[in-house]
């Protein structure tokens, strides 16, 4: 990794290198935001806002590489700062050249930015054809496809201009500034300052004007930008704190010996970090206010109120926390969960009139405890746009090598997922994604030809339905073949009929290495996919669904859980044992009488509930539980459904519904079947938690 910055302070060194991490993390969201900003930009209409904010998101990146000393990256995302500049003072006009160019050279900026993350010391990437390809559209030209040309030195920083103080320096603008910078830690730190007004065109002029402070610079400036952008622009050099703007154009009573600084630090003091990191209020350096309280309780004049940067910056609406910690909070709450459960079940032999309040501040422990779970789940529930995100720049280059054209739309993105979920919902939605884009829709000819826009639509979208959330992947392409896939499916072995309905012919194409591609490409057609999209939802407790309308499009429909940490369940009870089922799985309960269960081929048995006949399972030889009350039989049935089917299950007795905290059996013992993880009773007891997909699809062989 990059040498860390040491500056020596008062107290000791200041080591820039415990910034680090926010500096990765503000970087990496960046360039994220400035991925998504190039690729929903309409290169016909592009207004300054979208340019201003694509820029901004560069100056960023580059401010902060400066700062930490990661030359590479900030040389490469300079060149992007050069070619967004004149975008957007419209003396280009953006292209899709120039929107590839600067995407391929934000992928290379994280990948750099990873190699310093990660501490590596080998050969980075190169940048030179990249930053020969910039270079080149900034000057108008068209790229050439040539061997990547070697960088060219930067050109020298521009001298510094002492003016006596007798001469006033004419520069051009339409506000004329002074600028006061310091105190500072070293007067060359401010150069870089100087050579944004050389490298952004349109900036302004600046020059330097005499100081009888020594660890003060002060600048003349004739610019048109604003006080805030100039102290963006400034705010990775000097602190926001040390910089003062004061207009010349102002009446002569706001002279500049009306101005005065607090105290100046002792010699050596740091300087505070740059804001825009997300970590100067707890860097070395006072804030602007308390530094100016203290200016005014010693006598000094407190700067005046029109400058721009004298206040404090507003306290931050968020807090950055490993997700570790959170996931030991959650565990912690989960134990006061059940001990919290153990506590109720004791109670419920105790006498009202002797205990009452004991028993009152129970249910106030009960009530609490369950905010207290919400809340604290919550922390862990992130938006679905943080997944929806990543797809635009893949259907992009997807499409592009393809030759498809494609709209990607998204909806819901603000609904909330468990953290957990999100990172192992990526991949099945990546592939059904890719999927609606190579199967799905039509190359622009065909799609014209069948009477429809040259342009196909993917619309992913997520909704909260219960204590669930589903997921949807549509798209407007030619949809699912029934002959085709019937076709194939007998080619390979499979029993299947024309009599099956549309619903089960689409469950074909999860069989293992079943595809209806007809030629293998690197972007599918292997047949290896589906079947793991399908596996993976699966073991998050999950449902796939199709529809589909042959030349209409497809529907892909995803359905998981809220979480995986606590749910609310049901508990059952089988001879001694107590099992517990989801209660987003459960439908509806009720006493069967032995007559209404039908025996068929092979021992299954089946029952009729309203003029609906549905598989039976008896827990008790599934498990193999013990019985030692002969005389008492199971009559009790729960109706469960699962990937679309239903089955009932044959029990002993309803327990009630609780909040389980789930445990993860595979990883502290090992995978049982048919069971999904573990939990522990109010008693202390542990109760096995039900896979109902697993039973469903035993129900089915």
């Amino acid at each position: 990794m990059a040498e860390a910055h040491q500056e020596s302070g008062g107290s000791g060194d200041f080591d820039l290198s415990q910034f680090y991490q926010i500096f990765f993390e503000e970087a990496g969201e960046n360039l994220d935001l400035m991925e998504q900003m190039l690729l929903n930009m309409d290169l016909e209409t592009a207004d300054d806002e979208e340019l201003n904010g694509i820029f901004r998101c560069a100056h960023s990146v580059k401010g902060g590489a400066a700062t930490f000393g990661f030359s590479d990256v900030a040389e490469l995302t300079h060149q992007m700062e050069s070619l967004l500049d004149k975008l957007r003072r419209h003396e280009l006009q953006p292209n899709a050249m120039m929107v590839d160019v600067l995407l391929e050279s934000a992928d290379i900026s994280r990948s750099l930015l990873a190699r310093h993350q990660a501490g590596e010391t080998g050969e980075p990437p190169s940048s030179a054809d990249l930053v020969r390809r910039i270079s080149e559209l900034a000057s108008g030209a068209t790229p050439a496809a040539a061997a990547p040309a070697p960088v060219a030195a930067p050109a020298p920083v521009a001298p510094v201009v002492v003016v006596p103080k007798a001469e006033t320096p004419v520069v051009k603008g339409e506000r004329q500034l002074e600028i006061q910078m310091g105190p500072l830690e070293r007067l060359d730190q401010v150069d870089p300052v100087k050579e944004l007004f050389r490298d952004i065109a349109g900036l302004g002029e600046i020059v330097d004007l005499p100081s009888d402070r020594p660890n003060f610079r002060v600048f003349k400036v004739g610019t048109s930008s604003s006080n805030d952008d100039l102290l963006d622009l400034f705010a990775f050099h000097v602190a926001r704190e040390h910089v003062l703007i004061r207009d010349l154009g102002e009446e002569a009573g706001a002279a500049s010996e009306s101005v005065s600084w607090s105290d100046d630090p002792p010699p050596g003091a740091p300087l505070a970090p740059a804001p825009g990191f997300g970590f100067f209020d707890g860097a070395p350096g006072a804030p602007a206010i308390a530094k100016a309280e203290a200016a005014e309780a010693k006598g000094a004049v407190k700067p005046a109120a029109k400058a721009p940067a004298q206040l404090a910056q507003p306290e931050a609406a968020t807090i950055r926390v490993a997700i570790n910690k959170v996931d030991q909070l959650i565990n912690l709450v989960g134990e006061l969960v059940i001990t919290q459960a153990m506590l109720a079940q004791n109670s419920r032999t105790l006498d009202p009139t002797v205990y009452q309040q004991l028993l009152t501040g129970l249910a106030d422990l009960d009530r609490n405890t369950r905010d207290l779970q919400e809340s604290v789940m919550s922390i862990r529930m992130i938006p679905m746009s943080i997944v929806f995100s990543r797809f635009p720049r893949m259907l992009r280059d997807l499409a592009s090598k393809l030759g498809k054209k494609v709209d990607f739309v998204t909806q819901g993105e603000a609904t909330e997922l468990d953290k957990g979920l999100v990172e192992k919902i990526t991949d099945p939605l990546t592939h059904l994604v890719r999927n609606s884009c190579d199967h799905g829709i039509e190359m622009p000819e065909d799609r014209v030809a069948k009477g429809k826009s040259e342009t196909g639509t993917i619309t992913l979208s997520a909704a909260h339905q219960g204590g669930s959330i589903v997921i949807e992947v549509r798209d407007d392409g030619r949809g699912l073949s029934r002959e085709k896939i019937l076709r194939k499916a007998r080619e390979r072995g499979i029993e299947v009929s024309d009599q099956m309905s549309d619903a089960d012919v689409w469950q074909l194409i999860f069989a293992p290495g079943f595809s209806t591609a007809e030629v293998v490409t690197d972007v599918s057609g292997r047949g290896v996919g589906m079947d793991v999209v399908k596996r993976n939802i699966a073991a998050l407790g999950g449902t796939v669904e199709i529809e589909s309308a042959e030349g209409y499009g497809m529907r892909v429909s995803v359905r998981l859980p809220l979480t995986l940490a606590i749910m609310d369940g049901m508990s059952v009870g089988v001879g001694d044992e107590v099992y517990i089922l989801p209660l987003s799985s459960v439908v509806e309960s009720f006493q069967v009488k032995p007559d209404a269960v039908s025996t068929v081929g092979q021992g299954s048995q089946l029952v009729k509930v309203r003029e609906e006949y549905m598989p039976v399972i008896e827990l008790e030889k599934v498990f193999q539980v013990p019985r030692f009350d002969f005389e008492k039989a199971c009559d009790i049935m729960v109706v469960v459904e699962a990937e679309g089917s239903r089955v009932a299950l044959l029990v002993d007795e309803l327990l009630g519904q609780q909040q389980v905290v789930v445990k993860n059996l595979e990883t502290n013992y090992r995978k049982v079947p048919n069971v999904s993880g573990a939990t522990i009773l109010g008693d202390g007891k542990v109760a096995l938690i039900l896979d109902t997909s697993a039973l469903v699809r035993r129900s089915r062989h």
